[in-house]
């Protein structure tokens, strides 16, 4: 493998993300910023005024989100630009620049909920009837109204607007030091060549033969992030105050209470989620142990997860992936088929190598009127294969939800976007193991069906643990000091490998700092109710049940117009119940079931 990273310019422009299909160069973004800020004072023309009748308030929702669409796209050139190269000073300029004029907005715009709140649903229903344009903000009303007790007068909601600049330096922050600032020491491989790293080459490497080098990499990873944790942890408790001040602004019992209520979501599915997880420790504690004497050694390391169980594992170019997420996915219907495959092979909807300044992981991001661009490192192991298709589940659900939704319902909550996603990897998974009979490639797809149970069916639902127990010290006026929070994750992590991996309590301590997802509240947990409710539904699609494929595509549909939930159940899956999360573990049971047969 390579033992430097190549630098930006060095990457062909055929695997970049396609910008100019947003912006022509960064002249012509700055112009859509300036023009976008001319128009906030015909934004606020409005203020006061929505009361006086259905035409007015039609117009001033047509401007708004003529503006926030305008916005979206900005804000998306500006920090895709910034993803793919932490280091380019210009994209970080145009980050700042698009985060401010956003909260301008937000700002501007405050006034519109309390305005509708104080006309009452009963006008606003009579007034749809009046104004056909007005017709199709009937759910968003009703949300507005299922949340009344939560929205503020129209000064206070300015102030919060106004506050989402500030409130993500945070965030940003730690995503800067984390990927830009902080150089962690490379290391030298048996051949005498020094590796360069950085997150994304790290997780390449954990999953090499050379235990060693697997170790080395770790170390420095780890011992960098400790060498930073005073830092860390007070960019995340401020994180985490932010968002109890918000949530006691609000009137909300609680931060989770308040994350959750977004979507209309019960708390019961949260706890449910994290009671069936500890419920089901003894799966992964069996799975621990198979691996453990596969790789023949004495103590498995968390080091050890990844690293490969056979020697002569699968190489997979780019241009192959996505053959093989195409014909998993037919199922769906060639008309899907050809717009994903369009997507990553013609309109550049993905950024795929890594380089130098890149940020460490993989997402989908966009807006209507862009693609749903994709950043990820992929490195030609099966591994990158299904992350691949996983954020193609993210854009696909993006794409289609855009092109059947108006933009008030344009966007989908966390929760029903990590369904999309892992039912993806479901349906690729279950074609590669049907069609591909080799002993080597059949645990290679089971070592990355566990990996990526491992990452949303163990360290997420272990993350959200984390997140309740430091919200809940916050919320009491308790403080989080680096040291408790390294030594509040090691007891979760000991806990969760029961006694079957080795704790070096510091390094697994740390691990809070490698997910940047604990910046947004009460996110990771939809990742295991996700890969829960993706293996229902694909199971659907696998057996051929009628109307599986429809009843899919219409929750890939239904963007925002429905709260996430029903959305799903009128998919085929009911996630206010454990029960597709139990199922999921059965599912889980099965892979190790079977790699225990297949390593014999």
């Amino acid at each position: 493998m390579p033992t430097t990273l190549p630098a930006r310019s060095e990457i062909s422009k055929d695997f970049t993300w396609n910008a100019e299909s947003v912006f022509a160069d960064q002249q012509a973004f700055e112009a859509e910023v300036a023009s976008i800020l001319a128009a906030l004072p015909k934004v606020r023309e409005f203020q006061g005024r929505l009361k006086e009748g259905p035409s007015i308030l039609t117009e001033a929702f047509l401007q708004i989100e003529d503006l926030m669409a305008l916005a979206s796209r900005v804000f998306v050139y500006a920090g895709f630009a910034y993803s793919v190269d932490t280091g380019d000073q210009s994209a970080a300029a145009m980050s700042s620049q698009a985060q401010a004029m956003y909260g301008q907005l937000l700002a501007a715009s405050s006034f519109l909920n309390p305005e509708l709140i104080a006309i009452g649903h009963e006008t606003l229903t009579q007034w749809m009837q009046a104004e056909p344009r007005l017709a199709i903000y009937g759910p968003y009303f009703a949300n507005l109204f299922r949340k009344q007790a939560h929205v503020r007068s129209a000064e206070v909601e300015e102030v919060l607007g106004m506050l989402s600049d500030p409130f993500g330096g945070a965030g940003s922050a730690a995503s800067l030091l984390t990927n830009a600032d902080m150089k962690i020491p490379a290391v030298v491989d048996s051949q005498g060549a020094a590796i360069e790293l950085n997150e994304a080459i790290i997780w390449r490497l954990m999953s090499e033969q050379d235990r060693g080098l697997r170790q080395r990499s770790w170390d420095n990873y780890h011992e960098t992030l400790l060498g930073f944790k005073n830092t860390l942890a007070e960019n995340l408790a401020t994180s985490i105050k932010q968002s109890v001040f918000q949530s006691r602004v609000r009137k909300h019992e609680n931060v989770l209470e308040m994350k959750l209520s977004e979507n209309n979501i019960p708390v019961s599915v949260f706890h449910n989620l994290l009671e069936t997880f500890k419920k089901n420790l003894p799966t992964w504690h069996r799975y621990f142990e198979i691996r453990r004497k596969a790789l023949g050694v004495e103590t498995l390391e968390p080091y050890d997860m990844w690293a490969p169980l056979v020697r002569d594992r699968v190489k997979i170019p780019y241009a192959q992936a996505v053959e093989l997420i195409s014909e998993g996915l037919l199922p769906m219907g060639k008309d899907y088929v050809g717009v994903l495959r369009n997507g990553c092979l013609e309109d550049r909807w993905v950024d795929v190598y890594p380089n130098k300044g890149k940020r460490s992981g993989a997402f989908s991001w966009g807006s209507q009127g862009t693609h749903p661009f994709i950043m990820i490192s992929y490195t030609d192991e099966i591994f990158s294969l299904s992350t691949l298709a996983h954020e193609l589940g993210h854009s696909m659900h993006s794409y289609l939800t855009w092109q059947n939704q108006p933009f008030v319902y344009s966007e989908y909550s966390l929760f029903a976007a990590e369904v999309a996603s892992n039912f993806h990897q479901a349906m690729v998974r279950a074609h590669l193991l049907k069609t591909n009979p080799d002993r080597n490639f059949q645990i290679s797809v089971i070592e990355e069906a566990m990996s990526n149970f491992y990452r949303y069916f163990f360290i997420m639902p272990t993350l959200a643990r984390f997140e309740l127990e430091t919200h809940t010290r916050v919320e009491q006026g308790q403080p989080l000091t680096a040291d408790a929070l390294i030594e509040l994750m090691a007891d979760l992590f000991s806990e969760g490998f029961g006694g079957k991996v080795n704790v070096n309590r510091e390094q697994v301590g740390i691990t809070w700092a490698r997910f940047g997802h604990l910046y947004s509240d009460y996110y990771v947990y939809a990742y295991a109710t996700g890969i829960a409710g993706a293996n229902a539904l694909a199971g659907r699609v696998l057996r051929g049940e009628a109307n599986a494929v429809q009843d899919y595509l219409g929750f890939l549909k239904a963007g925002s117009s429905a709260y996430p939930l029903d959305a799903l159940q009128r998919a085929g899956v009911d996630l206010t119940t454990p029960q597709p999360v139990d199922a999921a573990f059965a599912i889980m049971a099965d892979y190790v079931d079977r790699l225990e047969k297949l390593l014999g």
